[in-house]
């Protein structure tokens, strides 16, 4: 009798030493204290107690919500679209991984890969800058607003004056494409003239944001066979445009430029438009009708990291 009660006694000092010492982790700091008594006896025994159920989030299910009009049409990172390859883009200086969900035709439209992937989109686009500070913010606000991509199409003479607003571009994330050195018609001019232009541009852009452009756009939309040539050699799409803002056309002092422009475009406006315009102040001012008008009429914003970067 007098056995077992001292046995009793020292299992009683054990578990009550283990309840109340201090639990240290192997990097020298505390570990957490366990909730209860239970929880502390399946740890010493090696064992471990049930965790509550987690419930995957919806960016990691494998199956895309529909795109509502509106907004950027891009799945979330990580996700899986028949096994679409990933790429990196210009647009950020770190990896962006988004399924390859789109194509470009001969007519410069954006068709979907897969029956599928919503058509009805456009990509939007922005030339010949970066110009100013006020300017990018003021388009990439509206943007913003309305959840969509773009891509700005820079020239070498610009960042080389100031690098600083094409690092704005990538900060708010734009994604960056190649629009030649100078500005200059490309289609007359020798090999070696164009290859400068075109790999100028992208050596510059990639000093300053630590990626060169996968999309090349041929300044007045005149590349010639030169120019796809240099732009294939590099790794980029070439394409010009298949919806207008004419935007460039516009004056300063010409009235009612807002809803010129988004004649302009609705008068063109199909699944897949390419849609381009400029960093003018007008476009900027406009934008936000623009975007609103192309959303009421079902379209979404196609994200141009999900464009393949071969022709079909």
């Amino acid at each position: 009798m007098g056995k077992q009660t001292a046995a009793l006694l020292l299992a009683a000092f054990l578990l009550t030493s283990c309840s109340s010492a201090e639990n240290t982790a192997p990097d020298g700091g505390k570990a957490a204290a366990p909730s209860s008594n239970a929880s502390a006896s399946a740890a010493l025994a090696g064992t471990s107690t049930a965790s509550p159920s987690i419930q995957p989030s919806a960016a990691a299910s494998s199956q895309s919500p529909a795109a509502s009009p509106g907004a950027s049409v891009s799945p979330a990172e990580g996700s899986v679209d028949g096994g679409a390859k990933q790429k990196e883009q210009a647009g950020s200086g770190t990896e962006v991984k988004v399924p390859l969900l789109y194509h470009m035709n001969k007519n410069y439209d954006i068709k979907p890969n897969e029956e599928s992937t919503n058509k009805k989109v456009v990509l939007l686009t922005f030339d010949d800058g970066p110009k100013e500070a006020k300017l990018i913010n003021s388009i990439f606000d509206t943007l913003d607003k309305h959840k969509a991509k773009a891509i700005f199409f820079v020239n070498g003479y610009r960042i080389k004056e100031h690098p600083e607003l094409l690092k704005l571009i990538q900060e708010r994330g734009g994604i960056i494409g190649n629009h030649s050195w100078d500005h200059i018609v490309l289609k007359d001019k020798p090999y070696t003239a164009v290859k400068k232009q075109i790999e100028d541009v992208q050596r510059i852009v990639k000093e300053v944001t630590g990626v060169a452009p996968v999309f090349f756009r041929p300044p007045h939309g005149a590349g010639g066979d030169v120019g796809r040539k240099v732009a294939a050699e590099n790794g980029m799409l070439y394409m010009t445009w298949s919806n207008g803002s004419l935007d460039w056309t516009m004056k300063e002092k010409d009235t009612g430029k807002t809803e010129k422009l988004i004649k302009n475009v609705t008068d063109q406006l199909h699944p897949g438009s390419n849609i381009l315009m400029h960093e003018l102040p007008w476009t900027a001012e406009a934008l936000d009708k623009l975007l609103t008008t192309l959303a009421s009429k079902g379209y979404g914003f196609a994200d141009p990291r999900s464009i393949e970067l071969k022709m079909r």
